[in-house]
């Protein structure tokens, strides 16, 4: 019998999806290259002034700062947990990648929300849009953390700004997902006695719809601050430096106990984190 009937497959053309992904690559650069520039340029700044105006803080005073916003937004567990974990940070001598990391996240997490909540909230009045955005969404969050990398640097360079843009591509789908979700969770009964009383799109949406999705929404940003978190680390191979890139530099010289003291750290930030916003979330709730 033929080679052709027992394995069709080695006779079929190859497409050439690799090579059409560079093509385009190319084609975006060269048009948009100016553009990247001016982020670059305008990120750096932003994650420059922010890390020197924490550095300004002496440590100790900037810990009793950040313990006393968790007790604001969470309880006095929280604060306490909040106050030991960073002073054991502080100890560790690793204040400083924190702060770099801290800074990271929270740019990061701020366009990703700036971005996350309209996405999600036209998701919600367009069925069109719906349909188009929610494969893509599917898309960004099957695909491995790592491939985030290599466009952002193709584009960005190696640093902190092609972290954060990776980082902002990797957390932004929780955000768009859990807003419309939220939207759409709001009692039909609710929309329609506001429609009844003559609320106009708009007030419906900032009085009624966006208030009782707060609890969904905030979920939202709890998973986009912990994805953030995680591709912050990932991040360091790509020259993102912080806490991630002591972990990274561990990993390379098998340096177990600086790989532990970083390790610890990036988790004392995580529920740091996860706490304040699961307590935010739970406020809303009440």
């Amino acid at each position: 019998m033929s080679d052709i009937f027992m394995n069709p497959i080695e006779y079929l053309p190859r497409l050439p999806l690799g090579e059409w992904v560079d093509s385009f690559i190319d084609w975006l650069l060269f048009h948009i290259g100016t553009v990247t520039r001016f982020i670059s340029n305008f990120l750096e700044g932003i994650m420059g002034g922010i890390t020197d105006a924490l550095m300004w803080f002496p440590p100790f005073i900037l810990i009793l700062l950040i313990s006393l916003i968790a007790w604001r937004f969470s309880n006095r567990g929280v604060a306490i947990f909040t106050f030991l974990g960073l002073t054991l940070i502080y100890n560790m001598q690793l204040w400083l990648p924190a702060l770099s990391t801290i800074t990271m996240i929270l740019i990061a997490v701020t366009i990703s929300i700036c971005i996350g909540l309209p996405v999600g909230i036209i998701s919600t009045r367009s069925p069109i849009f719906h349909r188009i955005v929610w494969p893509i969404l599917d898309f960004m969050q099957t695909m491995p953390a790592f491939v985030y990398l290599i466009p952002a640097v193709f584009f960005f360079r190696l640093g902190v700004v092609s972290a954060m843009i990776a980082t902002v591509v990797f957390s932004t789908p929780p955000v768009i997902r859990l807003t419309g979700l939220g939207i759409r969770q709001v009692s039909e009964e609710v929309v329609e006695a506001s429609q009844a009383f003559g609320s106009t799109d708009w007030q419906l949406l900032t009085k009624v719809q966006l208030p009782l999705a707060m609890p969904t929404i905030m979920a939202g940003v709890n998973q986009c601050i912990m994805l953030a978190l995680s591709m912050v680390v990932i991040a360091a191979m790509i020259g993102a430096g912080g806490l991630g890139g002591h972990v990274y530099g561990a990993i390379q010289r098998l340096n177990i106990g600086l790989g532990f003291e970083s390790g610890l750290a990036v988790v004392i930030l995580a529920i740091i984190l996860d706490r304040i916003t699961q307590s935010s979330k739970e406020r809303e709730e009440e």
